[in-house]
């Protein structure tokens, strides 16, 4: 008999974890970039099409603030904001960013409402590498707007040791 596994908060989380990764459709485990073929509607199944459900993706409305040079990938400063106006009609409901490069491509989702105030991050994030870093805006009509940068990193961070 094997033993019995402790019920921790680590195991929980780790559980948790293979119960949401085995539950992804295939297209969001691919390893080829992020956007297929480029940001803006790309074709195929894609981690945008996952996030989206293939709706279509709009340029606009979402500022992403990275660093052109960051000296260290294991603290880049980032900002984010979406022009909304914030009501109960018009407002962000998520916010997703997604690395390009990162071993773990969704680096955050922001669940944000109309008592947010404002559609305005401020944190810093780890990435492997010069890369190009997403934000999808999903608003509350249902449409999905995307931000964009490019960021070189001269020391990497979460490096993927395979």
């Amino acid at each position: 008999m094997s033993e019995p596994i402790a019920i921790n908060r680590r195991n929980v989380l780790l559980a948790s974890a293979g119960t949401l990764l085995a539950a992804l459709p295939l297209g969001a485990w691919a390893q080829s970039p992020f956007l297929k073929p480029s940001p803006i509607g790309g074709t195929g199944t894609s981690l945008t099409d996952f996030l989206t459900g293939g709706a279509p993706l709009r340029l606009g409305r979402v500022r992403l603030d990275l660093p052109v040079l960051a000296e260290n990938g294991n603290s880049v400063p980032m900002t984010l904001s979406v022009d909304s106006p914030m009501t109960d009609t018009d407002h962000v409901k998520v916010i997703h960013l997604v690395s390009e490069r990162n071993p773990v491509r969704l680096m955050a989702s922001f669940h944000l409402g109309p008592r947010s105030g404002k559609a305005e991050i401020a944190s810093r994030v780890r990435l492997a590498g010069s890369q190009r870093v997403f934000a999808v805006a999903q608003m509350s009509d249902g449409t999905f707007w995307l931000g964009l940068a490019d960021v070189v990193v001269t020391l990497s961070a979460c490096i993927d040791e395979s």
